[in-house]
């Protein structure tokens, strides 16, 4: 079975006042959709409740799920949450990207 990304403490700290300032379950849902600069991008979004089939991880309380066709993308990969100068987003530091982009939200394998 493939490993499932986890969430930093920093991505995590960053879901939860998100989800709680929406009033939402501090789970999130990372997926890959074709497309972007690399031929696939990352896609986040809260998740009211996991998937029957999703895999999951958790850190300091905060879920992160995929679904099992963005599983054998992302496997391995830790998402991190990154403020500097030019703006703040969540990272994917994902070890089977071959190839990535500028905006660091597209890849390719």
């Amino acid at each position: 079975m493939s490993t499932t990304p986890a969430l930093t403490e920093a991505a995590a700290a960053r879901v939860s006042a998100i989800a709680s300032k929406q009033g939402k379950p501090a789970i999130l849902r990372l997926a890959v959709d074709g497309g972007g600069c690399s031929g696939f991008q990352y896609r986040f979004e809260l998740a009211e409740a996991p998937d029957e089939e999703d895999a999951a991880s958790e850190t300091a309380g905060v879920r992160l799920i995929v679904d099992p066709v963005s599983l054998d993308l992302v496997a391995g990969s830790t998402v991190d949450y990154v403020e500097s100068l030019g703006g703040a987003a969540f990272r994917v530091e994902n070890p089977q990207a071959a190839a990535g982009c500028g905006c660091g939200s597209s890849f390719g394998i």
